[in-house]
C-alpha cells in the first residue's frame, strides 16, 4: 500500500462517515482508486446463473447507490459489482446523521433509507457504460411513500431492461418502514408473481437476465424452506443472504451500538453464516446462493463458499480496509482453494 494511499485512507476516516463515503465514490469515479486484475487467478473464474465471473468476490449494493463508479470498482479487482439500491423516483432518504462507523467492532450502522437520485439518472449511467464489459447488476427498491411497492420493482426492471447484467429484488432493508413485510408469504407471492409476468413479457423469446432475491438475516430460520420454494416457483435465479441486521450482539463495544438502523460488518458474520447454512439446507443445491455479511478476508469468503455460497459480496469491510481489499481476498482465496485440492470455486461450494 503506497504512502499516498495510506494518507488518503487516514484522511477519509477523519471525516464524518457519509461525507467520507461520497468522497470515496468521487475519487473512484475519477480513476484514483487501486487497480488490480480481477482475472489474475484462473482458479477463481466461475459461472453464476449464466454470468461469467473472473472471480466470485462481488461488491454489495449500498456502496455505489447511483452507479457512479462501477467500472472503477471492477478495476479494483471485484468480480462483479451491484449498484443501487435505486427507486423509481429520487428520494433524500432518512435524516442525517444516518451512517456510523463502529471501529472497535469493525462494524457499520446505517439508516440511509434508500437515498438515491432515482431511476432515470441511474439508467443514463448504465446506458453510458454500454460496451465496457464486466458484470454490473442493479439492486431495485421501492420508494418510501409508494402506494404499490411491487410496481416500483417492476418499473425498475422495465427501465433497466437490456442495461443491467442482472437484477436484485431488495425486500430486506430495515430502513424503509414496512419493506421487510414483502418477505411474508402472501406479499412475496404477489410481488414475485407480478415481477415474473413483467420479466416474461420483456424477454419474449429472448433469454432473460438473472434475477436475485435479497433476504434479511433476521428472518425466522423456518422461513428458508418457504422462500426457497417461492423463489424457484417464480423463476428467481439466486438468493442473496443477507442484508443488514436490526439485532445487536452483546459483544458490541462501541458507544454507537444502540443507534437505530441496520448493523453490518464483522458482528453480522455469525448470524449471516447461520442463515446461509439454513438456506443451503433448504435449497439442497436447487438454487444458487450468494453469501454476504461479515466478510473481511479470504478466510471469511472461503467459509461462505464452503457453506454453500456460489459467490460472495462485501461492502462494510471497505470502510476499514480500503478498496484494495478485493484483490487481497482473491489472492488468499485462490491459495486456500489450491491448498485444499480444489480445481475451481464450484468444486468448493458446499464442501463443508
Amino acid at each position: 500500500m503506497s504512502l499516498f494511499y495510506r494518507a488518503g485512507m487516514k484522511f477519509a476516516r477523519s471525516l464524518p462517515a457519509e461525507r467520507a463515503h461520497k468522497l470515496g465514490i468521487a475519487a473512484a469515479a475519477r480513476g484514483l482508486g487501486p487497480k488490480h486484475d480481477a482475472a489474475k487467478h484462473d482458479i477463481l473464474k466461475t459461472k453464476l446463473c449464466g454470468l461469467d465471473l473472473p472471480n466470485p468476490v462481488g461488491l454489495a449494493a449500498g456502496f455505489d447507490k447511483d452507479a457512479q463508479a462501477p467500472d472503477a470498482m471492477l478495476r479494483a479487482g471485484f468480480g462483479f459489482v451491484e449498484c443501487g439500491t435505486v427507486t423509481p423516483r429520487p428520494q433524500e432518504g432518512n435524516p442525517k446523521p444516518r451512517l456510523f462507523r463502529l471501529p472497535e467492532d469493525r462494524a457499520v450502522i446505517n439508516r440511509m433509507g434508500f437515498n438515491n437520485g432515482g431511476l432515470e439518472a441511474f439508467a443514463d449511467r448504465f446506458t453510458a457504460r454500454r460496451g465496457k464489459g464486466g458484470i454490473v447488476g442493479a439492486n431495485l427498491g421501492a420508494n418510501k411513500d409508494s402506494v404499490d411497492r411491487a410496481q416500483d420493482y417492476i418499473d425498475g426492471l422495465t427501465r433497466l431492461w437490456g442495461l443491467a447484467d442482472y437484477f436484485t429484488i431488495n425486500i430486506s432493508s430495515p430502513n424503509t418502514p414496512g419493506l421487510r413485510d414483502l418477505q411474508g408469504e402472501t406479499a412475496m407471492e404477489d410481488l414475485l408473481g407480478r415481477f415474473q409476468e413483467a420479466r416474461q413479457s420483456l424477454a419474449g423469446d429472448q433469454k432473460s437476465a438473472p434475477v436475485f432475491l435479497k433476504v434479511s438475516p433476521d428472518l425466522d430460520p423456518t422461513a428458508a424452506d418457504r422462500i426457497v420454494a417461492q423463489a424457484r416457483m417464480y423463476g428467481i435465479s439466486a438468493i442473496i443472504i443477507s442484508n443488514t441486521t436490526i439485532s445487536r450482539p452483546d459483544s458490541l463495544k462501541s458507544l454507537l451500538r444502540d443507534e437505530p438502523g441496520g448493523l453490518s460488518g464483522a458482528p453480522l458474520k455469525d448470524r449471516a453464516d447461520f442463515m446461509l447454512k439454513e438456506f443451503a439446507a433448504a435449497s439442497a443445491g436447487r438454487i444458487p446462493l450468494i453469501g454476504v455479511g461479515g466478510i473481511s478476508n479470504g478466510a471469511d469468503a472461503y467459509a461462505k463458499i464452503r457453506a454453500g455460497a456460489s459467490a460472495v459480496q462485501l461492502y462494510s469491510a471497505l470502510v476499514f480496509e480500503g478498496p484494495g481489499l478485493a484483490a487481497q481476498i482473491n489472492d488468499d482465496l485462490a491459495a486456500r482453494l489450491k491448498a485444499d485440492g480444489f480445481k475451481s470455486v464450484a468444486e468448493a461450494v458446499g464442501a463443508v
